[in-house]
């Protein structure tokens, strides 16, 4: 979201945000101390913006009717790339890997695993060290397991997660902060599965419930941050994860699930919330 301008505090903006809505203006007004904060979403949209809070301004009729809808445009994708292209890169390389995993099977499994995996003599399988992984120089080991998936529901819903909430911590505090959030929680994350025991597991959960622990923190310490995480949504992954640790979770057919990795994001997630909106409440 975009700073654009600050509304009177006793304006009534009813009207205005329906006809913001009915223009295809993505857009949001906070209260603040001083007013109220108008928001854009897309910055190539401000002059369309202009254009109806002019008209609400001079009090001219406002259209309320959606426009009839059209195609996205040529350059509608290259402009959403532009404004989330860290959140766009990591979804994409989350897509190539899946597809070489389709490719080339274990293979990539064994290369990208928190730690060496393969199959001794005796037909079991052979698990390395995470120190030993340190001391050769495979670091990539510590962060990698991030971008398996086993399945295209897992990687389906985390992508969708990875979009919603990269998107908004890059289009509001830039992607060094997105980078920051992903390191630290797919590090922390995968460090927290393997120490509960598992060397065999991955996917971006782990990052995704940093990025909603650092989202809703952000918004609730720092409203006039712009971030913004509907509270029925947080009440639903919190939800989900505490019922993926209990034991009916396993009797549906869910209990093959990385919870330590997603506690231990979450908690990497309100860390960096914590400290980053201490600078955005002053």
């Amino acid at each position: 979201m975009y700073r654009v301008m600050l509304l009177p505090a006793d304006a009534d903006t009813r009207e205005l945000r329906r006809a913001l809505w009915a223009a295809r203006v993505g857009h949001r007004i906070t209260e603040e101390s001083e007013g109220q904060l108008l928001w854009l979403a897309d910055p190539g949209q401000h002059e369309a913006l202009l254009d109806v809070v002019g008209r609400w301004q001079r009090g001219e009729p406002l259209p309320v009717d959606a426009p009839r809808r059209h195609s996205m445009s040529a350059g509608a994708l290259p402009s959403v790339l532009r404004q989330a292209p860290l959140t766009a890169a990591t979804l994409g390389l989350c897509l190539l890997v899946f597809a070489a995993m389709a490719v080339f099977g274990d293979m990539v499994i064994a290369l990208l695993a928190i730690v060496p995996l393969g199959i001794s003599s005796a037909g079991t399988l052979s698990v390395g060290s995470l120190p030993d992984v340190l001391a050769s120089g495979q670091v990539w080991r510590l962060l990698s397991p991030a971008f398996l998936h086993f399945g295209w529901m897992h990687l389906v819903f985390n992508m969708l997660w990875l979009w919603y909430f990269g998107r908004q911590v890059e289009a509001l505090q830039g992607s060094r902060r997105l980078l920051v959030i992903v390191l630290a929680a797919g590090i922390g994350a995968n460090l927290a599965q393997y120490a509960a025991g598992t060397a065999l597991f991955g996917g971006m959960s782990g990052v995704d419930f940093a990025l909603l622990g650092y989202v809703w923190l952000m918004s609730r310490r720092a409203p006039g941050s712009g971030f913004f995480v509907p509270q029925m949504l947080v009440v639903f992954m919190l939800g989900w994860m505490l019922f993926t640790m209990t034991d009916m979770a396993a009797a549906v057919g869910f209990g093959n699930v990385a919870n330590e990795a997603h506690l231990g994001g979450l908690v990497v997630g309100l860390a960096l919330g914590w400290y980053h909106s201490r600078g955005a409440r002053r």
